[in-house]
């Protein structure tokens, strides 16, 4: 009896493959022979799956975008009872810094991606999708809090869901670089949440 391909389980299988050469040499040093190799199968196996390397980096954007969303809504599910939306921005912006070697690999992908769509619009359309759903779920967020009263009313919520977005890609930065530890990062994310709820 022919054995049978699970055809996700081997899509996703490569798309990994080809995180962990981007982790570290880029997306530019992962070769569709390189990736295949990495992933355990045939140049011609990944080619049925990905014609060119423009389809598998689409997809495998996708498909970390998708692990970033579920590992997110695995942290903020795990809170007890009803979490406060200083909680879920806290817990989300940890998510989102590269606290820990998957976490890492993640970020150092996805400035590899960042890289590479500035100049290629099939891949920049991932971050004109996802940033703005990301900015409206912070600003749910800030405006159930000035609701409650814990923000100052005369916050915009907009505005200030942009600044935490760019607070934790400015400080993803600094911590691939190490110039600050992941510990510092926090500090900061903390410090910046003190000064927006009262």
């Amino acid at each position: 009896m022919p054995k049978r391909v699970d055809h996700d389980e081997r899509r996703h299988r490569i798309a990994e493959a080809l995180w962990r050469i981007a982790s570290e040499r880029g997306l530019d040093g992962a070769s569709l022979r390189d990736v295949a190799a990495e992933a355990g199968i045939s140049l011609g196996q990944l080619q049925h799956y990905f014609r060119t390397k423009d389809d598998m980096l689409v997809f495998a954007l996708g498909h970390i975008s998708e692990l970033a969303a579920r590992r997110i809504g695995a942290r903020v599910g795990s809170l007890a009872g009803d979490p406060s939306p200083r909680t879920l921005l806290r817990e989300t912006l940890a998510e989102m810094l590269p606290l820990d070697d998957k976490s890492r690999t993640g970020q150092l992908v996805q400035i590899a991606y960042f890289v590479r769509a500035v100049h290629d619009e099939r891949l920049r359309r991932h971050a004109k999708e996802g940033i703005p759903a990301l900015r409206e779920f912070f600003a749910a967020q800030i405006r159930r809090a000035m609701e409650g009263g814990d923000i100052a009313a005369d916050r915009d919520p907009d505005t200030e869901a942009m600044l935490l977005i760019s607070l934790v890609d400015g400080l993803t930065g600094y911590v691939l670089l190490d110039v600050l530890p992941g510990e510092e990062a926090m500090r900061l994310v903390d410090a910046h949440l003190d000064r927006l709820f009262t």
